[in-house]
């Protein structure tokens, strides 16, 4: 017997089995609900309203994450409700993803290296067959001309190579990738030969055009990785595709599906056609690599974390059904561990590490960090972690970097002061807005060294902080805006527990460079430099960063962005096949340092999860 169950928006109504959770019963029919978290009920992410039917008293994760107000109001979080009557439900508006904020693929490669990107176009005069008694055939003329074999053309080509001999008159472009013939078309189209590069992130994706010709940037679109919507971080993926094929085919689907919107916008802003795009660079993490080849992560996951492959490879786009030339080469670069995936060894090749004479670090800031540590002599990367926090997730009114996001905060005596994006009306606060809150309060003397939101002190604070310092039940808060302020239209809060997720997440970067210092044995003192790199790193301040410890204590001169390194490592693959050769050697000389194999990586993580005191 089964239960109906209405969802809005949408009107879907969907027959399901007594006990199954909304979410589920929600994904099982192809609607949509994020769970950040991965169905955890560690976050807001998935929560319903209900509009019909009994309500169910809420569970202890509703009231944790949900709070008082919304749970009175009828919200519940989809994950932890299961149907055992006939309900209805609202699923909480998602944010328009064209408002989010997403660090794009920066200025581009032209002038940075040699333009020798593999693919080469060569118009030639093909002898079409005359006589009958001529044993020959169109493709054997085509060869001669060329100087290649049969083994070096796909036989799909086969399909369009009459019509494009006899309509040209025997003169078509031939297009190669080293020995592979990957096009055939009539007449001259020799000027038109482009790639894409593509930065796949736990959190977000950026694919890039480059002309293969002079290495010139088209154009450029981002978007969120709709993966998230079974997890926000790579442990939820990971567990959601966990032996279990037909999960793991829906988040291969889920990107290819993205990957090829992106091409049709790219197509349409630049007006280049995707079949004249002959060559795809890839870069990712380890689990997005996986997932992206519908090659099984689950042992990622299981310790000891090992990938399936960690090589280079490259395959025809049409094995991956992306909708560019069906013979163009996607390359995927290569892995140097379970959770230190190819889009390090971008970051590695963008910012030349490898090959500098002092010692630097990049700490590529996301969902799923890495930091890498060293010069040319030797080189060493670990994985560190941050989670969806620094996105917003798990954060009480906490949000990505889209409009109205709370994305600058300063405190002074005067009380709390924020910017949003976009100008708009408040509706949460981002992780760039978080870390700067944290450092205000900081220096204000609201939150300790240990992270505790003091009211021991709340009477010496002035009175425009002193007011916004509370308790409500159990709870310590902070209130960032009430009602009114900055165009707020509900009170919006930091939470203790707001508080203790950001130092995990900020414990998990600061340890990890820490880590590698320590292996290295490099003190602050011996760093030339420490570069910020990913979507969320060349947002947040460098001084909030510095106060809140979630980098190296250096002198801020030191410090600097270096904007979307591993998109613009993948671009530099595209245009250039001696650096992607490189990058299977970059690769190969990385030392993973395994952090939490490490005897002494517990010690370090719990000192980097206290604040530096002032």
């Amino acid at each position: 017997m089964t239960i109906p169950l209405r969802i809005l928006p949408g009107d879907r109504i969907l027959d399901v089995l007594p006990g199954t959770t909304i979410l589920k019963a929600a994904h099982a029919a192809g609607i949509d609900i994020t769970a950040t978290c991965g169905g955890r009920g560690r976050c807001t992410s998935c929560r319903v309203k209900f509009l019909q039917g009994t309500i169910p008293p809420p569970t202890i994760m509703d009231e944790l994450q949900l709070g008082a107000d919304l749970v009175r109001e009828g919200y519940r979080l989809s994950c932890q409700c299961a149907v055992t009557e006939s309900i209805s439900v609202q699923v909480a508006p998602p944010l328009d993803e064209s408002a989010f904020q997403i660090l794009g693929a920066g200025a581009g490669v032209a002038g940075r290296v040699a333009i020798q990107s593999g693919v080469v176009k060569q118009v030639v005069k093909v002898s079409l067959p005359r006589e009958e008694h001529h044993q020959t055939s169109d493709l054997e003329e085509l060869l001669a001309t060329i100087g290649r074999t049969p083994a070096d053309v796909h036989p799909d080509l086969l399909k369009q190579l009459p019509a494009a001999l006899r309509e040209g008159e025997g003169e078509v472009t031939v297009t190669t990738f080293g020995p592979a013939v990957i096009g055939i078309e009539r007449g001259d189209t020799a000027l038109m030969k482009f790639g894409l590069a593509i930065d796949v992130g736990t959190t977000s994706v950026v694919s890039t055009l480059i002309e293969l010709e002079s290495g010139e940037q088209l154009a450029s679109v981002s978007g969120l990785n709709p993966q998230a919507v079974f997890g926000g971080d790579l442990m939820s993926r990971i567990a959601f595709a966990q032996f279990n094929s037909a999960n793991l085919r829906k988040l291969q689907t889920r990107i290819i599906g993205l990957l090829n919107q992106h091409i049709d916008q790219i197509s349409r802003e630049s007006g280049v056609l995707a079949k004249w795009i002959y060559k795809v660079v890839v870069v990712g993490n380890t689990c997005m690599h996986h997932i992206l080849l519908g090659i099984d992560p689950s042992y990622v996951g299981l310790a000891p974390y090992a990938p399936v492959m960690r090589h280079p490879v490259v395959l025809p786009a049409r094995e991956l059904f992306l909708k560019v030339a069906p013979e163009a080469r996607v390359c995927l670069l290569p892995i140097v561990a379970g959770f230190v995936g190819a889009d390090a060894v971008a970051v590695a090749l963008a910012t030349r590490i490898y090959e500098s004479a002092e010692l630097r670090v990049a700490v590529d800031i996301g969902t799923n960090g890495e930091v890498l540590l060293g010069s040319r002599e030797r080189l060493w990367a670990c994985s560190a972690p941050a989670g969806p926090a620094l996105e917003g997730a798990q954060i009480r009114h906490g949000m990505r970097g889209a409009a109205g996001a709370i994305d600058r905060v300063a405190v002074d005596a005067g009380g709390i002061h924020v910017h949003t994006i976009g100008e708009a009306g408040a509706q949460g606060i981002c992780g760039s807005g978080l870390i700067d809150l944290i450092a205000g309060l900081l220096d204000a003397g609201v939150i300790d060294w240990t992270g505790l939101i003091d009211l021991d002190r709340r009477d010496a604070l002035p009175p425009a902080l002193r007011a916004r310092v509370r308790k409500v039940g159990d709870q310590r808060e902070v209130v960032v805006l009430r009602p009114g302020e900055a165009g707020a239209t509900r009170e919006i809060v930091l939470t203790q527990d707001d508080v203790r997720q950001v130092q995990l997440a900020k414990g998990a970067i600061a340890s990890g460079v820490a880590m590698l210092q320590h292996v290295a044995g490099v003190p602050n003192e011996r760093l030339t430099e420490l570069m910020l790199a990913g979507g969320f790193g060349n947002y947040i301040s460098i001084r909030s960063a510095l106060r809140i410890g979630l980098i190296p204590a250096l002198p801020e001169g030191k410090i600097r962005y270096v904007g979307n390194a591993a998109s613009l490592g993948a671009q530099l693959c595209l245009v250039s096949e001696p650096e992607r050769a490189r990058a299977e050697q970059v690769a190969r000389s990385i030392e993973h340092v395994s952090l939490a194999a490490h005897p002494d990586f517990q010690d370090i993580f719990v000192d980097r999860m206290n604040f530096p005191r002032a």
